[in-house]
């Protein structure tokens, strides 16, 4: 039987593995770790494999190479350069030419680059003008009628200022639509047109500003009788006597003042009309105007036939049958 080492009573009995220890560093912990990222066999040939799967994808790249850098070159990481601007003489002579032609959206870009652009070049004022204008003409009244105004708070001097205030008037006058409908327009008319001519009495637009405030009163008559007539025929007699006064005392001289006092006159004495309201209506309310130039050709005379043919006859001259 193998005899036993004799140890020291003091000597620790690990000593072995102790000294093991110290004097190498690798334990049995670190070996299994050494030993797992060490490259195996099996882990050669996935690596490989990798390797062959980038080159063969490599070569397929490779002849679209100029593809890519075409979808690239449009990609921009950083803030795009902006174009070069026009100078505002060749943006006004562009914006001139639609305008001219009738092509106002191409005018009011051009119009708009030289005001965003070049606001203090010389063709500014220009251009803030003829935008207006390039509204107006493209039936956008509301907005044209604001880049007037502006115009007009801009530049409250300038040679135009009349020109642009009979603008103003023109936007709202031409907003008039059927006597049944909103009036705004042109009562903000009539207000637009009367400006001009208290401030530019002398201007070639003051003659023609009075005769559509004329027309804009004479529109605002219509309406305000037709209302009175509605009022009638619903039986609401204080509200239609309401209007016919209010219509005398602020259109005496209108057309139809004299059908409208004799209707008031017939209600404050208690006697409404009894018989069909049309008798009230002026013509252009109950008759379309075909019906009415029929009407008026079968209701002429043979003498006032021949009178016409007469008058015809001369206006053509002696040589005119022959």
């Amino acid at each position: 039987m193998p005899r036993e080492r004799e140890q020291s009573p003091n000597f620790p009995s690990n000593i072995t593995s102790a000294t093991r220890l110290r004097t190498n560093p690798l334990t049995a912990a670190n070996r299994g770790f050494f030993m797992a990222i060490s490259p195996s066999p099996r882990s050669n040939r996935m690596l490989s494999r990798l390797v062959m799967s980038c080159l063969v994808l490599s070569v397929l790249i490779l002849p679209g190479c100029s593809t890519f850098s075409g979808m690239f070159n449009t990609l921009t990481l950083g803030e795009e350069e902006e174009p070069q601007s026009l100078p505002p003489e060749t943006l006004i002579t562009q914006g001139m030419e639609a305008y001219n032609v009738g092509d106002y959206g191409a005018a009011l870009k051009n119009f708009k680059l030289i005001l965003d652009e070049h606001p203090f070049s010389a063709q500014a004022m220009l251009a803030e003008l003829k935008a207006a204008d390039a509204h107006y003409y493209n039936k956008q009244y509301a907005e044209a009628k604001v880049l007037y105004k502006a115009f007009e708070e801009h530049h409250p001097t300038n040679e135009a200022i009349p020109y642009v205030l009979f603008q103003i008037g023109m936007c709202d006058y031409n907003r008039t639509d059927r006597i049944d409908r909103d009036i705004s327009g042109p009562q903000e008319a009539i207000k637009s047109f009367t400006r001009l001519i208290n401030a530019y009495p002398d201007s070639p637009y003051a003659k023609e500003a009075k005769t559509k405030i004329n027309d804009a009163k004479e529109f605002l008559v219509n309406h305000e009788y037709m209302v009175a007539v509605f009022y009638v025929r619903t039986e609401r007699f204080q509200e239609a006597k309401h209007r016919l006064k209010y219509l005398l005392a602020m259109y005496p001289d209108s057309t139809l003042a004299p059908q409208a006092k004799t209707l008031l006159e017939q209600l404050e004495a208690g006697q409404p009309p009894a018989w069909g309201m049309g008798r009230w209506l002026p013509e252009f309310m109950t008759k379309a105007p075909s019906d009415r130039r029929e009407e008026q050709a079968e209701q002429k005379s043979p003498s006032e036939e021949g009178l016409t043919q007469q008058q015809e006859d001369q206006q053509r001259g002696p040589d005119s049958g022959r």
